[in-house]
């Protein structure tokens, strides 16, 4: 089995172009990423990861699929709750809430895992602050809430057999400017952080399997966004935390990566800061640009990052038709459904 390329990527449409099939072939992508263009339905969704993996079968395939407005599989799949509704139970029921967290992070990845997917990333790990990009995708505005709700969603997501995934590190919830669109600064010490947006992650690290950093400028601590940072992802993340698992990028191709270049330098200076696999999302010139800077920079490239990126890889299930039937003999799946369905949208 080859190791798995640093270079996550996306697919046009909800079955494999040509122009895919030769980009997936390509040794660096080792991952591709579905979006809401790439779903017609569970039974399209997996037939899709099938034609995927038939190509290149270690390839990692992941969704964000967080709850509430950030939810790419919705027609045929459970509804999820926005995060912020659990954290709102919390506030005057909080063992309903913690339970109902742990069903969310079950029902959510028994589902993804069914129609093929290794991981959605999640959780967010952000405070609801000023951040309107955030706001009810985190959990909470006090950090305590965000550690205990989020442990459970992920004690949720690890009992159905998902990997965890942690963002947006060290927090983007405190800054206003959505990273997507505008470039994004956050001019607090490197202690305000640490106190605040920081502890769900430092609380939270032995649940967690890999990391994604913010596009945001710390300015007090670097000069560059975390995920291009050095000091935030070498000396932070692996050393002062002591992180081992995986650090992805966040998606290349936003307004607030810009400031590395151009795609190919964007990748770059996350593999160069220490991320084990850079994201390039909608936008297939820059998928190209990125791919290119990859072959012909092999030293970029770092074989720990491959045996790390495995730990993201799951066992699926059984695709037995549809999603009811390959689902209908988990009794877990059953009962949590039932949970979170008669609590939030009944």
């Amino acid at each position: 089995m080859h190791a798995i390329g640093q270079l996550m990527l996306d697919v046009e449409g909800k079955s494999l172009t040509p122009n895919d099939q030769a980009l997936i072939r390509q040794p660096e992508v080792g991952g591709i990423i579905l979006f809401g263009r790439n779903v017609e339905s569970p039974e399209q969704v997996r037939t899709l990861t099938d034609s995927i993996r038939a190509i290149k079968p270690n390839i990692l395939i992941a969704v964000d699929q967080e709850g509430g407005r950030v939810a790419r599989f919705r027609q045929g799949f459970s509804p999820l709750p926005a995060m912020g509704q659990l954290g709102e139970l919390f506030d005057h029921d909080p063992i309903n809430a913690l339970a109902l967290a742990f069903a969310s992070g079950y029902l959510m990845a028994s589902e993804v895992l069914a129609v093929g997917v290794d991981f959605s990333f999640a959780p967010v790990l952000d405070m609801n602050g000023v951040s309107a990009v955030i706001g009810d995708r985190a959990f909470h505005t006090h950090p305590l809430a965000i550690t205990a709700l989020s442990a459970q969603f992920m004690h949720g997501m690890k009992a159905a057999g998902m990997a965890t995934t942690g963002k947006h590190f060290p927090g983007h919830g405190s800054v206003a400017p959505d990273s997507h669109h505008a470039d994004a600064h956050d001019d607090r010490t490197f202690e305000a952080i640490y106190q605040q947006d920081m502890q769900p992650f430092m609380h939270n690290i032995g649940l967690l399997d890999a990391l994604m950093p913010a596009h945001v400028v710390f300015r007090q601590v670097d000069d560059k966004p975390a995920g291009f940072s050095t000091k935030w992802v070498k000396g932070i993340i692996r050393e002062q935390l002591g992180f081992g698992g995986v650090v992805f990028s966040d998606d290349l191709s936003m307004k607030a990566a810009h400031v590395a270049g151009d795609a190919g330098d964007r990748l770059a200076a996350a593999l160069s800061a220490g991320c084990d696999m850079g994201l390039v999302c909608n936008d297939r010139e820059a998928a190209q640009l990125a791919l290119i800077r990859l072959q012909s920079e092999p030293s970029l490239a770092d074989s720990n990052s491959g045996q790390r990126l495995a730990i993201m890889k799951a066992v699926l299930p059984t695709w037995r038709g549809t999603l009811t039937q390959t689902m209908q003999n988990d009794q877990n799946w059953l009962r949590y459904q039932h949970h979170v369905q008669q609590h939030f949208f009944a």
